[in-house]
């Protein structure tokens, strides 16, 4: 399967075995959604279940607080992340909050799917990549697959998830894996190991990061897109990194980020967000307060710059093979 079929399966599946699962969002229903992962839904599931709403991220995620609050369990979408802002006061203020503030009377068992990242000449607008303002909010779940397996089985996990969980889609995957090479012909999922996907029930648990490269020399630290370009750089540099896929940024498995930072004494963390108060920058923070007698030289960070993403520039901007390889030279050289 593809990511984009992967995820549909995923919701099909849910929605087969729990009729509480509703799906609605901006186009969602008859036209399946702007890169159809809802696709076929609502022909099989009927417009109660499977609906379109009005152009309005704020009313999406507020409706599905309130049908949360009552028992149902909505996966919605938010077209592209770069539209969530005019829900975040609803996201944070209410779903996050509403455990907290009920004494554990009421749960948000709600996803938002949304596409991330860039890598489709989307500019400013539609290339955003804004994790790290979810994963600061106490009582948000937040979810980055790098291939279609992972992203079926947290998809699952996470509808099934008593909370709420941000479900960050890398849009540039998915209908392939991107190495950061943009000028070579694009691949597929197909012969891929992890698009390798069943059909039926299965789940990937939140919160447990996999080691995607074995190495000895450094580890790099990735999720969604930055996990192929971290283990394309790592054999053309012929560098023996040690590659993690983080998979879930909250909660974080923390526990297979510092046994493997131990054992290499070098780490890179990899991500396509801004530098400044990246996400990259807590890992840096929880790397350096537990493995400090262990490392042989400095943290390296490598990420977008502190510019909105550029349109005609964009290459210049997504951290390649050619900044990666040239950190991860740098590093071994410390």
């Amino acid at each position: 399967m593809t990511m984009i079929e992967a995820i549909r399966s995923a919701i099909d599946v849910s929605m087969g075995h729990d009729e509480s699962v509703v799906v609605f969002g901006e186009d969602v229903g008859y036209f399946g959604g702007v890169f159809r992962c809802t696709q076929g839904l609502q022909q099989k599931y009927g417009k109660t279940r499977c609906f379109d709403t009005p152009i309005s991220e704020s009313g999406i995620v507020g409706t599905a607080i309130g049908m949360a609050s009552y028992g149902l369990k909505p996966c919605i979408e938010i077209q592209f992340a770069d539209y969530m802002y005019p829900a975040y006061d609803q996201l944070t203020q209410e779903a996050a909050r509403l455990r907290y503030r009920s004494n554990g009377d009421f749960t948000c068992p709600m996803v938002v799917r949304m596409p991330t990242g860039g890598g489709i000449f989307g500019g400013q607008t539609h290339s955003q990549s804004p994790e790290a303002l979810f994963t600061h909010v106490c009582g948000l779940q937040v979810v980055v697959p790098s291939n279609p397996y992972d992203a079926k089985g947290l998809l699952i996990a996470s509808i099934e998830n008593p909370d709420p969980v941000i479900f960050l889609e890398p849009k540039r995957l998915y209908n392939g894996p991107f190495d950061g090479h943009h000028e070579r012909p694009v691949t597929s999922w197909a012969g891929h190991a992890l698009g390798d996907v069943p059909d039926d029930y299965y789940s990937v648990p939140l919160g447990k990061a996999v080691v995607r490269r074995e190495g000895s020399a450094v580890t790099i630290l990735a999720y969604g897109t930055m996990v192929h370009v971290a283990e394309a750089t790592a054999e053309e540099v012929g560098i023996d990194a040690e590659v993690i896929d983080l998979r879930t940024l909250v909660p974080l498995d923390l526990d297979t980020i510092l046994a493997s930072v131990k054992k290499t004494g070098r780490c890179m963390v990899l991500h396509e967000a801004t530098l400044t108060s990246g996400f990259g920058a807590e890992l840096v923070s929880l790397v350096q307060e537990h493995c400090f007698y262990h490392l042989e030289a400095p943290i390296t960070r490598v990420a977008g710059w502190d510019t909105p993403y550029p349109h005609a520039q964009e290459w210049d901007y997504f951290p390649g093979p050619a900044r990666v390889g040239q950190a991860l030279r740098d590093m071994m050289e410390a």
